[in-house]
């Protein structure tokens, strides 16, 4: 009988785990956390990929039956929608040996992660989730944030989708009114929100792979972003550290603290953290791989990736403690300054040409529909660059930025 594998909404870049576990002779069976797929993730949902495809329609035992025949050697979320159901799905299957079940709302949920980031003593930035504008403006007035910068964003939500700044002295009720009811991007209505102070400085992601309790870092990255109006996560770049930078050890260590708070023993997570003049501080932690294109970039980068040491923990009982950088990558994120219909997509090809070019993405081809970018999931594309020379990879940056420039999105058209 072949081996299986469990990936719950292994979508876009997690489809990955599939072909990984494949080439070790375990098939992957995909599980959909909901009755369809996720209609923003439709571009990402690859059936064929799978050897089956089971779809959980609220029936928890008779799904916990499904995947218990298959006898997986693991059951592994491919995004955030996925959290609570593996981890329910793992105490189900084989206790004890998963994330710490009491703790999987602080997991998936900003509101519990930030309550066990604060009952844990770990520094943390001031938040609260509210259900009306009275809720919020008492908590502000309580807490002296009342006329300062503030962030605003969904719970249960990702890729910085509806995460909003609001600048010192501003109102924050329209944003406030925007977001509660609307639906995110994992089709959740959004029936509170979450209020955040403002946090200024370099933001990191710190990425790692746990074996039970022992949490190993496969990289650490310094993000750049941009703010569009009152849109604060337009993504710019992507860059690797080396593991002997001294903000490592000062990541590594905060990161630690903030997995074992919310019961981080097994499997990837994927950190933000905002590095302030006061120390690092926390967005939001996520058990799940990095996703986009990350894990390809990984892999350049550092030789290996979260995907990798999945599969290698699974068959092998494998645990990597760090990472190395083996040669400089970069992640440049490509934007649309305002939605309209593609006209030249071919430009983008350009990219292809330079010498550091690894892989470009993405999935406007002339005459589709463009959003403006706001977001990650409004994000026109990426181009993966990498090299020996970190100086060839900057000037080869620099013609991504020119090329990018040169593409025509008409706003007029229907």
């Amino acid at each position: 009988m072949p081996r299986h594998v469990i990936l719950v909404d292994p979508y876009s870049e997690a489809a990955e785990y599939a072909h990984a576990f494949r080439e070790r002779g375990v098939e992957s069976v995909a599980v959909l956390s909901t009755p369809a797929p996720l209609k923003s993730y439709l571009h990402g949902w690859k059936p064929e990929t799978f050897a089956a495809t089971h779809f959980h329609d609220g029936d928890f035992a008779k799904l916990t039956r499904i995947v218990r025949g298959y006898d997986p050697v693991a059951v592994i979320p491919g995004n955030e929608h996925a959290v609570r159901l593996v981890d329910a799905l793992i105490e189900e299957l084989a206790p004890g040996t998963g994330n710490a079940p009491e703790l999987s709302a602080a997991r998936r949920d900003k509101w519990p992660m930030a309550q066990a980031v604060a009952k844990a003593g770990i520094p943390h930035l001031r938040t609260f989730a509210a259900e009306t504008e009275e809720e919020a403006a008492d908590w502000l007035r309580e807490t002296g944030l009342e006329g300062r910068a503030l962030v605003l964003k969904p719970r249960c939500s990702g890729g910085t989708d509806g995460v909003h700044k609001v600048e010192a002295g501003d109102d924050w009720r329209p944003a406030f009114r925007r977001l509660l009811g609307s639906v995110n991007m994992f089709d959740l209505t959004n029936d509170s929100i979450l209020l955040q102070e403002f946090a200024a400085g370099t933001e990191f992601v710190v990425d790692t792979y746990s074996v039970d309790g022992e949490l190993g870092l496969s990289a650490v990255v310094r993000y750049s972003k941009s703010s569009r109006g009152d849109r604060i996560g337009v993504y710019d770049a992507e860059d690797y550290l080396l593991p002997g930078d001294p903000l490592v050890g000062v990541l590594e260590s905060y990161t630690r603290k903030v997995a074992r708070a919310v019961g981080v023993r097994t499997g990837c997570t994927h950190t933000e953290i905002m590095l302030t003049e006061d120390g690092p501080r926390l967005i939001e932690i996520a058990a799940r791989l990095d996703g986009g294109c990350a894990q390809q970039a990984a892999r350049l980068a550092t030789g290996d990736s979260q995907i990798d040491r999945a599969v290698r923990h699974h068959l092998d009982s494998v645990f990597v403690p760090g990472f190395e950088i083996v040669r400089p990558t970069r992640v440049a994120w490509l934007s649309a300054a305002n939605s309209g219909t593609m006209r030249n997509a071919e430009v983008l090809d350009a990219m292809r040409e330079l010498t550091s070019f690894q892989k470009l993405g993405c999935r406007y081809p002339n005459g589709s529909r463009v959003p403006k970018t706001e977001d990650l999931f409004t994000t026109l594309g990426w181009v993966l660059l990498s090299a020996p020379d970190q100086e060839v990879l900057d000037q080869d940056t620099q013609q991504v930025r020119e090329i990018e420039a040169k593409v025509v999105i008409d706003p007029s058209a229907p």
